[in-house]
């Protein structure tokens, strides 16, 4: 399975070592990643690739969603054939 996953909030140290280790953890290998810095906000979208047979979405999707909490990160994740459908409309 692949998907898209944004994360944006105000800079701190370690963002991309926090969203990195929470998906090795997950097994999601990450194929593409991109991050910026505008006025003290940090934006990152990477792509992450995983086997469904061993890591479902929803696994994935909480993870992120409970690191998001801890971190006070707006951290998403859409399915790539969502994300590909939505950006052809």
């Amino acid at each position: 399975m692949k998907a898209v996953v944004t994360v944006v909030g105000h800079d701190q140290v370690g963002i991309v070592a926090k969203v990195s280790q929470k998906l090795a953890e997950l097994k999601v290998n990450i194929t593409d990643i991109s991050q910026t810095l505008m006025h003290g906000d940090f934006t990152m979208m990477l792509m992450g690739e995983w086997n469904e047979k061993t890591t479902t979405f929803d696994s994935v999707k909480k993870g992120l969603e409970d690191l998001g909490k801890k971190t006070n990160l707006d951290i998403r994740i859409q399915r790539q054939e969502l994300f590909d459908a939505i950006q052809k409309l």
